[in-house]
């Protein structure tokens, strides 16, 4: 048996690309028979990150899984087979577990030391399980990821400091202004970025929150959990010159707001 593991990241691939990506694994259970049904493949793990598309699976015909995983990610529509030559990346056997264990211990992450990955990897190894995608040899090599990724978060400093993207924006807002309560705050995004930033602002007492976001209906859901309003990109304008604080997390391609507005909106 081989273990392959095939993916794209925030090193090889942008974030319209990894988006594309993302889309062909909607929920478990229609991507784990989806990927179960190819032969070759006896045991798979998928999971995706603000930054990062990858699948390990379990093979006894390592060739042909192969070219089965690339044509599982040359299927969107959008997605060229130059997009995938220049930034997907496969890792066979041992480089396959050292890949994971960086992964899951935060050492190959955007932000090194960034803890939610290692929980993103047991929420996808929890789900895999439940679909019964899983089997020997993956249920052994993810137990053993998850005590290598505790070791280096209790042996090492990795996470002494802000260790994520979302938290180290908050941190640079709390040196500007000192103290958050009652700042109000503006995100562009409903994201898992925005949702990880809005975790850290709520333990700063800020004041009101406000969310803009293409598609409104996943704002007024993150609106609602943490309290907050939701609109759309077209009251951005407005909703800024009640701002305090800005935040961006957006996979958009084009500019959604340009220096000029945000010059004018401060001039205010």
């Amino acid at each position: 048996m081989n273990l392959l593991l095939a993916g794209v990241n925030h090193q090889t691939a942008g974030v319209a690309l990894r988006e594309k990506l993302c889309a062909l694994l909607p929920e478990a259970e229609v991507s784990y028979p989806l990927l179960l049904a190819y032969p070759e493949i006896r045991e798979v793990l998928f999971y995706t990150t603000c930054n990062r598309v990858e699948v390990l699976c379990v093979t006894d015909a390592a060739t042909e899984a192969r070219a089965r995983l690339s044509t599982f990610f040359a299927s969107h529509p959008e997605v060229t087979a130059a997009d995938l030559a220049e930034s997907l990346y496969l890792h066979h056997d041992q480089d396959a577990v050292r890949h994971l264990f960086r992964v899951a211990a935060s050492l190959d992450a955007l932000v090194v030391g960034e803890p939610q990955i290692l929980g993103q990897v047991k929420e996808a190894y929890r789900q895999a399980t439940r679909h019964k995608a899983t089997g020997p040899i993956l249920n052994r090599l993810l137990h053993k990821t998850f005590s290598v990724a505790k070791r280096v978060r209790t042996e090492t400093g990795i996470g002494d400091h802000a260790v994520s993207v979302s938290y180290a924006a908050v941190a640079l807002g709390k040196k500007i202004f000192g103290d958050l309560k009652a700042k109000n705050v503006l995100l562009l995004g409903a994201g898992e970025m925005a949702e990880l930033a809005l975790e850290h602002l709520q333990t700063q007492g800020v004041g009101r929150i406000v969310i803009a976001n293409r598609t409104l209906e996943r704002g007024l859901r993150l609106a609602e959990r943490f309290g907050g309003k939701a609109v759309s990109l077209e009251e951005l304008q407005s909703q800024l010159l009640g701002a305090d604080i800005l935040l961006s997390s957006t996979g958009s391609a084009s500019y959604l707001l340009t220096r000029q507005q945000v010059k004018a909106a401060m001039r205010r």
